[in-house]
Formats: structure tokens, sequence, C-alpha cells
């Protein structure tokens, strides 16, 4: 990680499952600081403990910083000397955004403004913002904060581009795996208690990534970018009905119990939009959106013959490569959560 040497990395929302991660990628790199942002005083806590005592030779590179995205004060901050950002600080419960959708709008949509402007104010070399599946043709409050959040990352990159110094892109994702809050935890609780899995609809389709993959697709969009790129990664999905197959295959059968459809959710999830189809690169693992960076003096534009305004589909969960049960239950063993609730379970 040459890219990281001897600089300082500012991670938003880093007391959460991606920010677990990236410490287990970069502790022992050639990073000089990591710096924890997030509100949550308990978690940073935690954190800090299990740190040291884990990793005593290398925790002194983690710092924590008390503040919300909500906060520009707070944000400027822990800006200083900071060289990269990873912002992943967000609401990202789809029912819960559904009921309260205004504290969504603050901390997807103001939080990353704020941050975005602390960062260009303060000279960080790149930001990488991280979005959801849920932003492409959004139908629920989550997803529409979302892909707000997205047109003020691009409009932030074509600032920060303007003056020269900070680079800002954004990376969208599906369904990461054992992440908090996500399914899979759900399920396997539910069988550790005896109680059937609760399936909202079984056809439903949903891309499965690990975090690991959530992480290294930031790092490619940190090495790869140019201003106001979105990058999103190739991924495998399932149906729900194979999901829970695969977790009951691992854990015991409880049964199912179908409970319908909960406020928000979508039958199957877009990673990329027909419109963004047609302006993508296909870079192997991962797909590159580039911004439209023309200004609003469209009269300097010619377009000669016909003019395309999106491709022929999107890449949906549903026209990506579905798993098997088989399948699913290799994909779901690549994640930590899995692999440690299985040991528990057969000591």
């Amino acid at each position: 990680m040459s890219n990281f040497n001897n600089a300082t990395l500012l991670i938003t929302g880093g007391t959460g499952s991606f920010g677990h991660t990236v410490l287990k990628h970069f502790l022992y790199s050639d990073i000089r600081e990591i710096r924890i942002f997030s509100r949550d005083e308990k978690k940073q806590d935690d954190m800090r403990h299990d740190l040291q005592a884990r990793h005593p030779d290398v925790a002194k590179k983690v710092k924590f910083y008390i503040g919300n995205v909500r906060n520009p004060q707070s944000v400027h901050d822990a800006m200083p000397g900071v060289d990269f950002v990873f912002h992943a600080a967000a609401l990202k419960q789809v029912p819960s955004c559904e009921f309260f959708p205004m504290e969504a709008v603050h901390t997807n949509v103001e939080g990353t403004n704020n941050v975005l402007h602390a960062a260009i104010e303060a000279g960080v070399k790149r930001v990488v913002c991280l979005s959801t599946d849920k932003a492409a043709y959004p139908i629920n409050a989550m997803g529409t904060s979302k892909a707000m959040m997205e047109h003020v990352v691009r409009a932030n990159a074509r600032v920060a581009a303007e003056r020269g110094k900070t680079v800002i892109c954004c990376t969208r994702y599906g369904n990461v795996m054992c992440s908090r809050g996500s399914v899979i935890p759900l399920f396997i609780e539910q069988i550790k208690s005896g109680k059937p899995i609760t399936i909202t609809n079984p056809e439903m389709t949903r891309f499965l990534m690990n975090l690991d993959e959530a992480v290294d697709l930031v790092k490619f969009a940190f090495e790869h970018a140019n201003p106001g790129d979105l990058f999103i990664q190739k991924a495998d999905a399932s149906t729900i009905s194979v999901l829970a197959q695969a977790v009951q295959k691992l854990f015991g059968d409880t049964g199912t119990r179908v409970i319908g459809t909960r406020h928000g959710e979508k039958l199957y999830e877009t990673l990329m939009t027909r419109e963004e189809r047609l302006r993508s690169e296909d870079m192997g693992n991962y797909y590159r959106v580039s911004a439209d960076n023309r200004d609003l003096n469209y009269d300097k534009y010619f377009v000669e013959g016909r003019n395309l305004t999106e491709a022929e589909e999107a890449y949906t969960s549903h026209n990506t490569t579905l798993l098997d049960v088989e399948g699913t239950v290799e994909k779901i063993l690549t994640t930590d959560y899995v692999q440690e609730r299985l040991e528990k379970r057969e000591s």
C-alpha cells in the first residue's frame, strides 16, 4: 500500500462494520495514522480497548475523534493533517429512514456536504464516499438520501477539481453480508433461539459481497479515481429464499415464516442504471461511471448522429449471476462473522 506510506487516513463512521474491516487491512501497513471519527463514545471505547488487547504494537496508530458529520465544526476539527478520507458515516436502515426521512437527509446529504467542504478546505488529497445500490432508481427515503448524496459528491468533486487539490469520488455497492443490521446475523440468531427464519419475500433478490470486498472496492476507487467518478463492483446475487436455505444448511433448519415486505423494500436491487451503463467503463471486476463534466452552457456542446441516453438494461440483482444454495453457502463462508459463529457452535 505504497500510496498510504506515512499518510493519515480519516474514516467517518469508523466504529461501524466497514471501519473495523479497514483497520484489519491497514493496521499493519505503512500508514502513519488512522483517525476514527464517530458520534458513539461507547463504540469508540470498545474499539480502543480491543485494539490495545489484540494489537498492542500498532494500537497507537489509531486516534479517536468524537463528533457528528451533521456538525460542521466537529468535522473541521478532525480534518487538519489528513491526507485521505473514507466517508462511511450514514443512516442505512431502510424502514427507520422511511419513518424519519429528515434524519436521513441531515446525515446522508448534509453530513456528506460537511465532510467534503472540510476536506477541500484542509487540502485533503483524496476522498472516497460510500454509497448504496438503493441510490439507483430510489423508491425509499434511505435510497433517495443516498442518491442526493451522490449528487453532492459530484458537485463538490467539480469544485475541488477546479481548485486542483482534492480528488473526490464515490463507490456504490449492494448488500454487505454480516454488516450491522443485515439479515444473515438475524437469521443466525433466530436459528440459535430455535425460531423460524423470517423472510419478507422469497423471490426478492440481493447482491452478496463481504466486507473485505467492500474495502477492496474503496481501495480500487482510491487508486483509479478521476474527479466525480462512481465505482461499482460486479457482484453475484441470490434470492432471499436461497440465502435462508444456505444459512440453515450451516446452522440448522428451524423452518421459515414469510412476513411480507417491509417499508421501502425493493423486489430487486440496481447497482447501475441504464443511463449510467451507457457511459460506464468495464475495468474487469469493477465498473467506472465517469462524471458528466459539461457545464451549464449547453450551447457549447454538439453531438453528431444519434444521441443515445440509456443502455438496453440496468445492472441488477435479477440479471447478474444468481447463486444456488451451494454457491451461496460458499459465499457466506467468506465472512469472518459466519466463520466465528460456526466455531462457537462447534466448540
